[in-house]
């Protein structure tokens, strides 16, 4: 029994031993009341800090979201300006298009109209040549005429002339 007190005594007097090793090293490892004071002011105001950030950044989420939406409806807006616009230019870009197509008809129509004209001129030119020179030979005959008719003329007062003379005489 002495031997096993002994023992017991040995093993508590270790156990003993080992808990005050222990509580010393938890005691170096632990921090004064005023310094964990400090820590945990110093932790309030980060976290305070913390917060503010997390509301600032929220703010300024919010924020960014509704500008972003605003630039993404003007950027729609001005999509849709765009698109009506050249919705608009290619209607123009149609009507010149169509009205260029009717002048380009009618230049064509003026063309073969000018081209029937050429031929027309062309005709009348031959037809006033063909009348220049009946005129020229119905002016040669006309000369003609009159040479002859002064011809006519002359030999009829040649003749009233003898008539003059011969009828006194052969009244006489």
């Amino acid at each position: 029994q002495l031997l096993e007190a002994k023992a017991s005594l040995s093993l508590a007097q270790a156990q003993h031993t080992l808990q005050l090793q222990q509580a010393k090293a938890q005691m170096s490892n632990m921090v004064p009341k005023k310094q964990f004071e400090q820590l945990q002011n110093t932790l309030r105001e980060e976290q305070c800090k913390t917060q503010q950030l997390q509301e600032s950044l929220q703010l300024q989420a919010e924020q960014t979201c509704r500008q972003l939406v605003k630039t993404q409806e003007e950027h729609e807006q001005l999509l849709q300006a765009a698109v009506e616009q050249a919705e608009g230019l290619e209607q123009s870009l149609r009507n010149a298009e169509a009205v260029l197509a009717e002048r380009a008809a009618q230049l064509r129509d003026a063309q073969a109209q000018l081209s029937r004209n050429k031929l027309l001129i062309e005709e009348l030119r031959g037809e006033n040549r063909r009348f220049a020179m009946a005129l020229q030979a119905a002016e040669l005959k006309q000369k003609s005429m009159e040479e002859k008719n002064q011809l006519l003329e002359e030999q009829a007062s040649a003749l009233k002339q003898l008539i003059g003379k011969i009828t006194p005489a052969s009244l006489n």
